[in-house]
């Protein structure tokens, strides 16, 4: 039924003459033709998009929560630690500007913004981790670590390995 009722939409939206991306899923491969090595994590914030480089041109796509304005970065890391339901302790920086929040807030709490998991990056100051938000994927909204949803989240986390490259673009 999906099926049908999704080439309905595209064929209504086609006849219009309306663009319609090629839908992407984490179990769906799309064309990638950067010249980096298979297994690299590419983090493109402008798109709010997370690559996993298959190789062949291909990769996996995910959808993510980028860093807000001021809090966006850019540059080369690798996947530090892979932790499932970890707890989170706000850093002192952020802790200075939201003096509310506890020093550390146990895994499984809504409050906790990891979600499922979370990988850190190498330097200890981001991550790409899950979240218990999920409408906040997709926008400009964090500190400066990549969210994901919690499926995918977990599907990236059983593809990579401590060391695993990460670029982050604009």
């Amino acid at each position: 039924m999906y099926a049908v009722c999704r080439s309905l939409v595209l064929a209504i939206a086609c006849g219009l003459g309306l663009a319609v991306p090629a839908p992407a899923s984490a179990s769906e491969p799309v064309a990638f033709h950067d010249n980096l090595e298979p297994g690299t994590i590419v983090v493109r914030t402008g798109e709010r998009r997370l690559y996993l480089v298959l190789g062949d041109g291909q990769a996996l796509r995910y959808v993510v929560g980028v860093g807000r304005e001021g809090a966006q970065w850019t540059g080369a890391s690798s996947i530090e630690g892979k932790f499932i339901r970890p707890h989170w302790a706000p850093p002192p920086e952020m802790r200075l500007n939201r003096p509310d929040l506890p020093e550390l807030i146990p895994s499984g709490s809504p409050a906790n913004p990891m979600g499922a998991a979370a990988m850190t990056l190498a330097g200890g100051a981001y991550a790409i981790h899950g979240t218990n938000r999920p409408e906040s994927i997709g926008g400009f909204v964090s500190s400066g670590c990549i969210r994901m949803h919690n499926e995918d989240i977990m599907d990236l986390y059983d593809r990579v390995f401590v060391g695993t490259p990460v670029v982050v673009s604009r």
